[in-house]
């Protein structure tokens, strides 16, 4: 297990659709230790392998208030549902926040690190969280999604408002 270093916009890597994995081995169960470690350490709820600097169809994602790690190798979106406007970060985009509209609802397939098959159903916030990874995964970067740029003080205020 490893932190690695975020990749930040603009790199080329961010902006390219991943490749398949096509066997699930002890580097791909590394990559996705290395992605929890980088996750972890950056403070971030998702992360995707092109991130790190590794193009392959593998992120995590933190799920429900337990946090549990939803691990995906090679997902595809099999259905959503519903639309939401609210406020993303990456990892990739230090400091930069907007307001982005995605599905409410997605249901994906993908395979986990012991390559068994499965799907999964996300709604609100960890629908969001899986859908920009796997936007990540698809070379689709997040500030092409952006409807209006959240300055820092506009998400302390509304933190302050919430607590």
């Amino acid at each position: 297990m490893a932190i690695k270093e975020v990749v930040k916009h603009p790199a080329d890597i961010l902006s390219n659709k991943c490749e398949e994995v096509t066997e699930i081995n002890e580097e791909i169960i590394q990559l996705l230790d290395d992605l929890y470690d980088t996750m972890v350490e950056y403070d971030g709820v998702g992360i995707a392998a092109p991130q790190i600097n590794v193009p392959l169809r593998v992120a995590i994602v933190e799920l429900g208030e337990e946090r549990a790690i939803l691990e995906m190798i090679n997902p595809t979106v099999i259905e959503v549902e519903g639309k939401d406007i609210d406020i993303e970060g990456c990892l990739s985009f230090p400091g930069l926040f907007g307001e982005v509209e995605r599905p409410t609802y997605v249901k994906i397939e993908a395979c986990d690190r012991e390559g068994r098959v499965y799907e999964v159903e996300a709604v609100g916030f960890d629908a969001r969280a899986v859908l920009h990874e796997i936007d990540h995964l698809d070379g689709v970067l997040f500030n092409s999604k952006i409807l209006r740029v959240v300055t820092e003080e506009e998400l302390e205020e509304m933190y302050r408002e919430e607590e």
